[in-house]
Order: structure tokens, then sequence, then C-alpha cells
């Protein structure tokens, strides 16, 4: 087989080439990140956060400005309606990744490393699952309308849902489980997820994890858990998996970059919790409704979708005060 053969093939509906250039792009940015930007171990400042997450969002959004010339205006318009639905549905992420870090007492000094390696496994676990969910889609099409259905309720528990219910990671069952099967430093060693100390019964030395590698699979197993409701929601908007794939890295991408600004005020965005759960509803009932009306214009998708994202973030903004965010928020 010719490599013109091979650059070509179909891989879940895309020229092989398409996936290869995205990855490529992906890893150039990883690169950029780690061995340019934060080659160096140092506290990333709150201008820098929002100046990397700008160049994530810009990077984004020129991609998806790529889908649409390439793959039409519908599939750019799901692209964009994928992207900010993954993006908002992320800030809980933001708080419970926050909580992690407050939990291990990791400094912010040593938060970045956490979070870029953190990545490198949301690349790979979310592809498992996109892959996966596809695969299902394209055997059992009635399967989105579980999808539909999980969205509804899933929209429907965050209405009426309490918003003072907070994670307690001293009871948290990961933690316990990976302290009683791996030996696990008191104080954390600098950067380091590994080191070698002497077993306290043979003297010898041996491998023992640092509370900074707890924090890091916390952090990957947080992101499987909200995978359960950001993964069916880009499905209800759109069964190609490139685009749901693309849209939701991205995403993840640059909320990662912004965390340093935003874990400090995620508590700002508390009427946001109510947008995303009208938009849950909206695109669950989405599939439903194309089975028995039409499907629902890919513009007017975007278009309610961003809107109420947009009204949650201002109604937030406007009603919650920045002193009292910080109290809630405390320090990271």
């Amino acid at each position: 087989m010719e490599l013109l053969d091979i650059v070509s093939m179909s891989v879940m509906g895309k020229p092989a080439w398409a996936w290869v250039a995205f990855m490529t792009l992906v890893v150039a940015l990883l690169v950029l990140d780690l061995g340019v930007l934060h080659r160096k171990t140092h506290e990333i400042s709150i201008p820098e956060s929002l100046k990397l997450s700008a160049f994530y969002i810009a990077v984004a959004l020129a991609y998806g400005g790529w889908v649409w010339w390439y793959l039409g205006d519908t599939a750019g318009m799901n692209y964009l309606t994928a992207y900010f639905v993954e993006k908002s549905l992320s800030l809980d992420n933001v708080f419970v990744i926050s909580l992690v870090f407050t939990y291990f007492a990791i400094p912010r000094l040593y938060q970045h490393r956490v979070l870029f390696w953190g990545i490198l496994g949301v690349i790979f676990l979310r592809g498992i699952m996109i892959g996966a969910g596809a695969a299902l889609i394209e055997q059992f099409h009635w399967i989105l309308y579980l999808f539909g259905g999980f969205l509804i309720i899933t929209g429907i528990k965050m209405l009426i849902a309490s918003g003072d219910d907070e994670p307690d990671m001293s009871k948290n069952k990961v933690i316990a489980f990976l302290r009683r099967h791996l030996r696990v430093t008191d104080q954390l060693h600098g950067d380091k997820f590994w080191v070698h100390q002497p077993d306290p019964k043979t003297g010898h030395s041996i491998r023992w994890a640092t509370p900074l590698f707890l924090a890091l699979v916390v952090v990957e197993i947080s992101d499987l858990v909200f995978a359960v409701d950001s993964v069916p929601a880009v499905f209800a908007i759109t069964t190609d998996p490139f685009v749901v794939y693309t849209s939701n890295i991205f995403a993840i991408l640059g909320l990662r970059a912004l965390y340093f600004a935003l874990a400090a005020m995620v508590h700002r965005f508390e009427y946001l919790k109510y947008a995303l759960a009208a938009v849950l509803i909206f695109i669950g009932g989405k599939i439903f409704y194309a089975s028995f009306v039409g499907k629902v214009p890919a513009l007017i998708s975007l278009g309610v979708t961003f809107g109420l994202l947009a009204a949650g973030v201002v109604v937030s903004l406007l009603r919650t005060k920045p002193d009292e965010a910080s109290e809630k928020g405390g320090s990271v």
C-alpha cells in the first residue's frame, strides 16, 4: 500500500491525514507548553494563565474555521456548539481540581505539572470513550435516545440540586484505595511523582508514590466522571467522531490553561449551572424532536446554546460579588 493510500484511508469517517494533522497540532501545543513556556518550574500568575488561555481559544477557533471550510457550515457550527458546551461543563471539574490541590496541599508551583500530565491521560481516555461511543451509535442508533433521556434527567437534577454540596476528599474512595495499595510519602518531594526511600521494615531503598502522584490520579478519575455527562452531550449535538473528539480536546486544553485564573473565582459562576441545565435539556430534547418533528438547524442549536451559556455567565458575574467569591473559593 502506497503512502498516499494510507493517508487517504478513512478512519471513523475522516481521512487518516486529518486525524494525524490534528494530533500533530496537539503534540506541538504540548511541546510548546512544557518544553518552551514551562521548561522551568515556576508559579503561574493570573496574567500568564489568561494569556495562555487566550492563545488556546484562538487556536481552537481557528481550527473551527478550518472545520467549517473543510467539512461545511453544519460541521463548523456543530464544532463550535460542542466546544462551548464542553468548556462550560468542565467548569465544575475546575472546582473539583481545586479541592484536590487543597486537600493534598499542592502549592501553585507544582500544580501545572499535574495538569499537564493529566492532559495526556485525557487525550487517551477521551479517545477511547468517544471511539467506543461512535461504534455503539453506528451499530445501535437507539442509544442516542438513551443519551437524550440521560441528558434531560441530568439537566433536571442540576436545576433542583442544592449548590451547597461539596465533595469531602477525606472520604474519597479512590484516595483510600490508593493509600491502601501504594506506599505514599507523608510529604511532597518537589515536582516528583515517585521517589526512592528506605523501607521502614527492611531499610532497603524502595519506590514510593508522592501526594503529587495521588493528586494526578484523582484529577484523571474526576475527568472520567465528568466525561460521563460531556461525551453524551456532544454526541447529542453531532455523531461525527472527528468533530466530537477535536472539540473535546481543544476545550479541555484551553480550560486547563485557564485554571490558574479561574480557580480563585469559580464560585462566581454559581448561576451558570442553571444555564448548563437548560442546555442539557435542550440538547437532549433535540434528539426526540428530530425523530418526531424534524432536525433542528445547526445555526439554531449554536445560537440557543451560546445564548444560554452567555446569559448564565453574565447573570453570575452581575449577581456575585468578587469578595464573596474569594471567600468561598479560598486559596489554591
